[in-house]
């Protein structure tokens, strides 16, 4: 088994994907450090994604509350990029985050958000766990090279998770277009999973791909979802569809799949390999309690604190140290490949696009036409 040094090795390797398109702005946009001079207390409004944190009485919320006095407001508003973002803009757009002190979207999306003005930057002098803890391969992304403007959340992969109770013999990309699984099947919202994945089962590169292959990609999603072959198309949603079985498979995200605690439920890393992504934390424009969000950042960078997350949520933790501490807890759980995965594991996969310029609006626009019908 190789350990979350070979995975960072991997990371390292693809971290140049990791940056956004830039949608307006510019780095000329007015940008500002995030006041954290204030007292750690009040109110703490996160929002965040659906099964990405330990809940309950004993779970992460609940101890930083416990420990700071803070009251954290945590909603799991966000089923994907594209939907919560239209939804914050019209807020951020009048300097104001809609209520919210602390939110986490993908890296690429957080580099366009910046590049408009609104996201804040953080302060590190209060953020030494970050500094620490923070693991090499995630500290210089395209997309934020200095990490002035995120800090990972968790890490992942996009892969399959199959019935396999329905559909033991599913293992591939490809498997999604085939008829046999007609109306069973769903795909992501996001492009930057469904269209790479599928340009995975037409046997090309997304880092190679030319403009024609991304939209020839577009074309083979249409006809499937006009055929009927695509149920529908998903944020985190797809994992009432598995659980309610009205679909056999879907295009998802790794720690999904455990969390659904359903033996039945399994992530199946597809032969034509998975796409890597990252998750991270930012400040709007306009919160009002930004001392405490970043308590709340330092705070689960600790590893011990990081270790009962990624126990609970099974993605890819940015932390170093939770590896030692698992290790001691549950062994079999440090061996976890959807932790910390290996090499091998992760040998054909590939990190979200940045698809920059023409190129990304074009495909960009396209996806969206077909996700709308």
């Amino acid at each position: 088994m190789k350990t979350l040094v070979a995975f960072a090795a991997l990371f390292v390797a693809l971290a140049g994907g990791c940056g956004g398109d830039s949608v307006g702005g510019g780095n000329d946009a007015p940008v500002q450090t995030a006041d954290a001079s204030g007292p750690v207390d009040g109110d703490l409004t996160i929002s965040q994604w659906p099964l990405f944190i330990d809940p309950g009485n004993d779970g992460t919320v609940a101890d930083f509350e416990s420990e700071t006095g803070v009251t954290v407001e945590y909603s799991e508003e966000i089923n994907d990029n594209q939907q919560f973002f239209g939804k914050l803009q019209p807020s951020l757009e009048n300097g104001e985050s809609g209520g919210r002190d602390l939110i986490t979207v993908s890296d690429w999306l957080a580099a366009q958000m910046y590049d408009r003005g609104y996201l804040q930057r953080l302060d590190y002098s209060n953020l030494p766990n970050v500094e620490k803890n923070l693991i090499p391969a995630l500290q210089s992304p395209a997309a934020d090279p200095e990490r002035e403007f995120t800090v990972p959340w968790q890490s992942g992969m996009t892969g399959l998770i199959v019935r396999t109770d329905i559909a033991p013999e599913v293992d591939s990309i490809c498997d999604l277009f085939d008829p046999k699984y007609k109306g069973r099947v769903t795909m992501l919202e996001e492009m930057r999973d469904s269209v790479p994945m599928t340009l995975k089962c037409m046997g090309i590169d997304p880092d190679e791909a030319s403009e024609d292959e991304w939209l020839d990609a577009v074309e083979k999603i249409e006809d499937a979802a006009d055929s009927g072959q695509i149920r529908r198309f998903t944020g985190n949603d797809y994992t009432e569809e598995l659980k309610a079985g009205n679909v056999d498979f879907v295009l998802g995200w790794s720690g999904d799949a455990v969390l659904l605690d359903d033996p039945d439920i399994e992530f199946v890393m597809p032969e034509e390999g998975c796409m890597l992504w990252s998750t991270s934390m930012e400040i709007p424009v306009g919160a009002s309690n930004a001392a405490a969000a970043h308590a709340w950042i330092n705070y689960v960078y600790d590893p011990e604190v990081q270790a009962d997350i990624a126990e609970y949520v099974n993605y890819v933790t940015p932390v170093a140290g939770v590896k030692e501490i698992l290790r001691e807890r549950d062994p079999e759980l440090a061996s976890n490949e959807l932790i910390f995965p290996s090499e091998e594991y992760t040998a054909d996969c590939t990190f979200e696009p940045v698809l920059d310029g023409p190129l990304g609006e074009k495909v960009t626009e396209a996806f969206a036409d077909v996700v709308s019908g």
